[in-house]
């Protein structure tokens, strides 16, 4: 039974493809195409998956949609004629996209494959909710599912028990915590869908001083519902627009220009949303906990993506044991519409649990071979595995930045130590390095600490054998450890900890541990392997290319080890290069007509 799940036409387009139960390949259009976000068909990604599993689209059985079109189309129809006339350009603008293209989804998904086969839809929301729980090592949880908005639905939530979903209650268009995340993030001068993160990333170096400002922007209930006070919103009516002048003057000043200088205002902003967006969460997820009594949640959607909300929510919420699928948001919604038609459509039992991440594309060391020369890269194999290892930890521990190409690609927005930089976590001014001669972006951006699994309790404030492999925790560094690893430890105190077991990444495992040996601390600095405004890499071309234009002191892709460039690094160049790919990176649309 072979099933291709299918998510594309808005953000963060991808494939996953089910064979016999089992997840075989998975990956985001973006890596293959190189554009970031990119929102059109996954045709790389389809193809990846299929060419991994040696299949001919004509021995797909299934293929799945993770939305329904014309449930959103009537939503935005519907949304439309609410707020007319002020929704006159976007009709403009929604209507020719809509009626030429969209509302036929199944002849262009049909066309891009090269098949009759029936295109199956799945809800949205319900499409986040089986990538998380049908996936998920538990037999019953507790399900959330929170992002902009689906076809109505912006958050849900419901229980799943063996291979069955009930969606027990569901909150509606305009009212979502998503589109307030987004309002936050446009405000503050960053870009919707793609910039998220900076918020969160700067939160931590504000106060809650506008808290009670956000209080009148949206109303929290008992019940864990909630319902924002349109009148500072625009997403209703806007294309171009996610708050107006209303949100302006109730926080007093203006929306912050891209690239301005960032203030304590914008701090102070980002903190108190912040902090808004986890009081939402966590109602929501006490609201759910009272009513089912359940143990184990389960959380998907591009809110699943805030990691601090998420480790509050474990906290707080009385909740033993939490999972979250590493590609919570959009791209996710092709695994999880592909184990819905397994699970809950065919009613096949679940055989299939995600212990990692690492779904796309690998290349073997002769493939590694001639790509660098074919390129010209001066570099050495390294035979022997212990060598390497310790070349590898012997680098980080001399401060120098690494780049980590190995195995398969993770799936979803994080670097997990296949496509990863790494460095030394015991040097403060590391994350100021990475930040200005590496990774070309603001200095405030954190990193994420990579931590062996038997010692992570050792640094971090969270139980002892815990899993967190895919960066979507955060608990507290452990006070006196702080001083020890200080790259890695952000304003608050906190890490976005990924716990690393030998049994999926053997090498990065290997590495970390060896430099524990040397350095006493079995913790790197594991950072995404590009630059601001690209992909993570994804062949050794890419990670060739990101290496020779950036400050990365060395890069070992498979048994090859490079230590030598063929030119000096124009720092400012590379700066004004990453600006301008993250200007035109492909967000989306506006979230009214998507």
């Amino acid at each position: 039974m072979n099933i291709l799940g299918i998510s594309c036409y808005y953000h963060d387009s991808g494939a996953a493809l089910v064979c016999d139960g089992q997840l075989i390949a998975a990956g985001e259009e973006e890596r293959f195409n190189r554009q970031k976000h990119f929102s059109g068909f996954p045709t790389q990604a389809v193809q990846y998956c299929l060419d991994e599993a040696e299949l001919d689209i004509s021995e797909v059985d299934y293929i799945g949609f993770y939305e329904k079109p014309l449930v959103k189309f009537s939503r935005i129809l519907e949304t439309i004629l609410a707020c007319w006339p002020r929704t006159y350009f976007p009709w403009l603008k929604a209507m020719p996209l809509w009626l030429g293209h969209r509302l036929h989804i199944a002849k262009d998904i049909q066309k891009h494959l090269r098949t009759d086969r029936e295109i199956l839809y799945c809800q949205h929301h319900l499409s986040h909710a089986a990538s998380a729980f049908l996936v998920s090592p538990f037999e019953e949880a507790a399900i959330i599912s929170a992002d902009g908005v689906g076809e109505w639905t912006t958050t849900a939530w419901g229980v799943g028990k063996g291979n069955t979903i009930d969606i027990r209650q569901e909150l509606r268009f305009p009212h979502s915590v998503g589109l307030l995340f987004s309002a936050i993030t446009a405000y503050l001068g960053f870009r919707v869908n793609d910039a998220e993160w900076k918020v969160m990333g700067l939160a931590p170096y504000g106060k809650p001083k506008y808290v009670d400002k956000f209080r009148e922007v949206v109303d929290l209930r008992e019940d864990g519902s909630f319902r924002l006070n349109l009148k500072y919103f625009a997403h209703q009516y806007s294309t171009t627009r996610t708050f107006n002048g209303h949100w302006e003057k109730l926080f007093g000043q203006p929306q912050r220009p891209e690239e301005s200088e960032l203030s304590d205002f914008h701090r102070d902003i980002a903190h108190s949303g912040q902090k808004i967006v986890e009081e939402i969460m966590l109602n929501i997820a006490r609201h759910i906990r009272r009513e089912t009594k359940l143990d184990r949640v389960c959380i998907a959607g591009g809110v699943g993506l805030n990691s601090v909300a998420n480790w509050r929510l474990f906290k707080e919420c009385g909740f033993k044991d939490i999972f979250i699928q590493p590609a919570a948001g959009d791209s996710g919604g092709a695994v999880g519409t592909a184990f819905y038609i397994e699970n809950c459509v065919l009613n096949r039992p679940r055989t299939f649990q995600m212990d990692h991440a690492y779904f796309g594309p690998s290349f073997t060391d002769s493939q590694i071979r001639a790509s660098l020369t074919k390129l010209g890269a001066k570099f050495e194999e390294v035979e022997n595995e212990d060598e390497l290892i310790e070349r590898a930890a012997t680098m980080i521990a001399e401060g120098k930045v690494v780049g980590w190409f190995q195995g398969k690609m993770e799936f979803g927005p994080r670097a997990l130590g296949a496509r990863s930089l790494l460095a030394d976590p015991r040097d403060n001014k590391m994350k100021d390095v990475i930040n200005a001669k590496v990774k070309f972006r603001e200095a405030f951006r954190p990193f994420a600490p990579a931590v062996l699994k038997e010692h992570a309790h050792e640094y971090f404030d969270m139980p002892e054998g815990m899993d967190m492999p895919y960066m979507l925790l955060v608990p507290s560094v452990l006070p006196h450890m702080r001083k020890v690893i200080p790259a890695v430890t952000h304003e608050d105190g906190t890490g976005r900890v990924q716990t690393v077991t030998e049994e999926h990444q053997p090498r990065y495992y290997r590495v970390i541990r060896a430099f524990g040996q040397k350095t006493g601390v079995p913790v790197v600095i594991n950072t995404s392997f590009n630059v601001r405004g690209e992909p993570i890499v994804c062949t050794p071309e890419d990670a060739y290319d990101t290496y020779v234009k950036t400050g990365i002191d060395a890069l070992i892709i498979g048994n090859c080890v490079l230590t030598q460039k063929p030119g000096a690094v124009d720092f400012d160049a590379g700066m004004r290069r990453s600006v301008e790919l993250e200007s035109r990176s492909r967000t989306g649309e506006s979230v009214s007509i998507r």
